[in-house]
C-alpha cells in the first residue's frame, strides 16, 4: 500500500515512517521540514492547512504513475496554542486531507487523535478494573483538545457522506519510555505505536472508528477493547519502567483529569 504520511519529519512521524517501511509499505512523506538527512522515500515539502498544497501532492503523485492509497494523518502542532492556530493546526489540515482524498479515491485515513479529546473529564472513576471507554462524550481540556474534538468529526461526517473509512487513534503519551506515574497509565511505546498504526491501515472496511492508541499497561486504565477489535494488540507495559520512576509534587493534580498536566491552569490560555 501506498500511504502518506503527514508530519514525517516529527519524532512519531519518523518512527511510523520506518514502522511502515520494514512492513513492506510504500511510503510518500508530507512535512512543512525537508526530509531528515539520509532519508530516500518520496517527499513533499507542504502545509496540510493549505488545501491547494495538499491537492498539488496528490496530484503531483497520480501524474508520476504512483497514486496514493491511503494517508496517515500525523502532522500538527503538539502544544496548546489559540483556538484559531489550532483548528487551523488540526481540523483544517485533515479536512484538506479528506478533499484531496475524495478527488483521488482514496478512501482510507488514520488520524492521529489525543487522548485530550476527553483530557477534561475526572480520572477518580476510572481504573484498570473499570477503563475509561471510547464512548466518553467529549470533553477536551485545551483549544488542542477542541480542535481534535473537531477533527473527529469531520471525520466521522466524511465517513458518513462519502464512505471513507477513518480511524481516529486517541494517542496517550508516546515516548521511548515513560518518566511519570501518569505515563506509567498513558504511555504508548513507539512499537505500539507502529502496531497501532498498522491495524488501522489494514483492517478491513471500519468505517469511522476511535481506538485509545495506549500501550497494555499494568497500571492503565484506558479501554483497550475497541483497538483490539480492530485488530491493534499493544504488547509493551510501562511497568517495566516503574522503579525508575520517582514521585512528584505534580503527581496528584496531573491525576486529578485524564488530560493531565493539559487540564491544569497552566496551559490556560486566550482563545484570540
Amino acid at each position: 500500500m501506498r500511504v502518506l504520511v503527514t508530519g514525517a519529519a516529527g519524532s512519531l512521524g519518523q518512527v511510523v515512517v520506518a514502522g511502515l517501511l520494514d512492513a513492506g509499505h510504500d511510503v510518500v512523506g508530507l512535512d512543512r521540514a525537508p526530509a531528515p538527512t539520509g532519508w530516500t522515500v518520496p517527499w513533499h515539502t507542504a502545509d496540510c492547512a493549505d488545501p491547494d498544497d495538499v491537492a498539488a501532492v496528490f496530484a503531483e503523485q497520480a501524474a508520476g504513475g504512483a497514486p496514493l492509497e491511503a494517508v496517515v494523518h500525523l502532522a500538527g502542532n503538539p502544544g496548546e496554542g489559540s483556538l484559531a492556530d489550532s483548528l487551523t493546526s488540526h481540523t483544517v489540515t485533515t479536512a484538506a486531507l479528506l478533499e484531496a482524498m475524495l478527488v483521488h479515491r482514496v478512501d482510507r485515513i488514520v488520524y492521529a487523535s489525543s487522548n485530550h479529546a476527553v483530557g477534561g473529564t475526572p480520572h477518580a472513576s476510572w481504573s484498570p478494573a473499570d477503563p475509561l471507554p471510547v464512548t466518553t462524550p467529549p470533553r477536551p481540556d485545551t483549544y488542542y483538545g477542541v480542535a481534535k474534538v473537531a477533527a473527529e468529526a469531520v471525520l466521522q461526517l466524511f465517513a458518513d457522506r462519502h464512505g471513507v473509512h477513518a480511524v481516529a487513534c486517541r494517542i496517550g503519551s508516546f515516548l521511548e519510555e515513560p518518566t511519570t506515574e501518569r505515563h506509567l497509565a498513558t504511555w504508548l511505546s513507539p512499537g505500539d505505536c507502529v502496531r497501532m498504526v498498522l491495524a488501522a491501515l489494514t483492517v478491513p472496511a471500519p468505517g469511522f472508528a476511535t481506538l485509545y492508541g495506549v500501550s497494555a499497561n499494568t497500571r492503565g486504565w484506558w479501554d483497550l477493547a475497541p483497538g483490539r477489535a480492530l485488530g491493534f494488540e499493544p504488547v509493551d507495559d510501562a511497568e517495566t519502567y516503574a522503579a525508575g520512576v520517582a514521585p512528584r509534587a505534580e503527581d496528584e493534580v496531573e491525576d486529578a483529569r485524564v488530560g493531565g498536566p493539559f487540564a491544569t491552569e497552566d496551559f490556560w490560555r486566550p482563545a484570540f
